[in-house]
């Protein structure tokens, strides 16, 4: 079992900045270096954790950001992959499902998508950002989900809700 080291001074910003005591850490390869280490307990808390050492970090949102997505094919064949702020690659699919989020007060969407599980059910996710979601908007099509007409994306064979379609509309 690694040495608990107690609360360290990091920050993951809903932009997906890494902020160590207060000031952006701006080397890349550092960023990836502690993404590598980062992991989630089943109470939500955020670590990084290393063979001998772990700490608790805070993180605002999701550690991560999807920045640009790709596409290939459409309907159920449709392949959609998303690269994060960190230049990981994921396929969204059975494995990487997409999820969105609505905020309680506004209501405003807010999609994510799974990048690896974590200690429990609380998986590691990246926040997908609004031009990235945008395009994934363009892609989406009208499905019935029980009773409820809903818009939303396909991939590896798996359709994504994003959200329900007010009546009426197509």
């Amino acid at each position: 079992m690694p040495t608990e080291c107690g609360d360290l001074p990091f920050l993951i910003k809903r932009d997906g900045t890494w902020l160590y005591r207060g000031s952006p850490i701006h080397r890349k390869e550092l960023v990836c270096l502690f993404a590598s280490v980062l992991r989630r307990e089943d109470d939500g808390s955020w670590w990084l954790q290393t063979p001998a050492e772990r700490g608790r970090i805070q993180v605002e949102d999701a550690p991560f950001v999807a920045v640009e997505m790709d596409w290939t094919g459409d309907g159920p064949q449709q392949i959609l992959s998303f690269r994060t702020n960190i230049d990981q690659v994921v396929t969204a699919g059975p494995d990487h499902p997409i999820r969105v989020s609505h905020d309680i007060i506004t209501c405003e969407p807010t999609p994510y998508i799974r990048l690896r599980g974590g200690a429990g059910i609380k998986a590691v996710e990246a926040r997908i950002n609004r031009a990235t979601y945008y395009e994934l908007i363009a892609l989406a099509v009208p499905r019935w989900i029980g009773s409820t007409r809903m818009l939303g994306v396909w991939s590896q064979g798996v359709f994504f809700p994003l959200g329900e379609l007010p009546p009426g509309e197509a």
